[in-house]
């Protein structure tokens, strides 16, 4: 499938300008990726709207991500200059780095306010990240009181708000923004399958078949002890077979809708394991 996949909604474009307007009021910026997806859940975006404003990249939900692979793009940020955290905002691992993180962005800033005598002032930070990344969890479990709204469906937040961390930070949060168009089809599948973006953008068919075609690859033991295949060989038989052992029949017909949402849950509730499915550039 070739075609460029288009979506976006007309809020996004209000919160890009928002984020544009404020970048002066910024001293750093806190980029949420997800772990799983550092590259696809990337917006392009951010680098045109924080031009060159230091940046601390988060990768959340490092819990659901391939930890050897997490290492691998932590170095691969750090070799660009680039601060990288893995963390996880829902059980709090790693959260407690973020405020050394800014400052060691912040390093060059902070020495020379110091040399001028400035007082020092609570880091002013924007978080951004594309929808359903784990902004709102992740503000909530930084302010340890619920101060942002949290939804498991992409798109909860819609307008901007600055939030108090403690007398060292202080938080603008934004709604998360995709960009206008996926010119690689694999970066929506991809954002699909980790519930970045709605089931009904994309073909749910294509995603799961996605999905099978990289276990298949890289995990195939993990699918065929989950769904007891025969094969992984060909996706068409898997969603066959995960259908005829998991009841999924309509008359003597699979019913391939029910055996799509068995395959996304899983996968996205991490009983398909930890999976990274962006590799590290070379």
């Amino acid at each position: 499938m070739d075609r460029v996949i288009q979506w976006y909604p007309g809020h996004m474009q209000k919160a890009k300008r928002l984020m544009t307007e404020k970048m002066n009021l910024i001293d750093v910026v806190f980029e949420l990726v997800d772990a799983r997806i550092p590259f696809s859940s990337t917006n392009p975006f951010v680098n045109e709207i924080i031009k060159n404003k230091p940046r601390v990249v988060l990768l959340n939900k490092a819990d659901k991500a391939d930890e050897r692979k997490t290492k691998e793009w932590i170095k691969y940020y750090q070799s660009i200059g680039v601060i990288a955290l893995a963390i996880d905002s829902l059980n709090g691992d790693g959260v407690n780095k973020i405020i050394n993180g800014a400052k060691t962005a912040l390093k060059e800033k902070i020495e020379k306010d110091k040399a001028k005598g400035l007082k020092e002032k609570s880091i002013r930070a924007l978080i951004v990240g594309i929808p359903n990344v784990g902004k709102s969890t992740l503000i909530n479990r930084l302010a340890k009181r619920k101060v942002a709204k949290i939804g498991d469906r992409p798109g909860v937040t819609k307008s901007e708000q600055w939030i108090k961390v403690g007398n060292e930070l202080e938080l603008l949060d934004t709604p998360g923004i995709l960009w206008n168009k996926f010119d690689e089809v694999e970066t929506g599948y991809r954002l699909a399958l980790t519930g970045a973006i709605k089931d009904e953008i994309l073909p749910i068919d294509d995603v799961v078949i996605y999905g099978i075609k990289y276990y298949a690859k890289n995990h195939p033991n993990r699918i065929i002890k989950r769904y007891n295949l025969s094969q992984t060989d060909d996706p068409i038989t898997v969603l066959d077979e995960i259908g005829k052992s998991r009841g999924c029949l309509r008359g003597r017909e699979i019913d391939y809708e029910r055996v799509y949402t068995i395959f996304l849950n899983d996968l996205r509730g991490d009983r398909l394991g930890r999976i990274t499915l962006d590799d590290v550039p070379v």
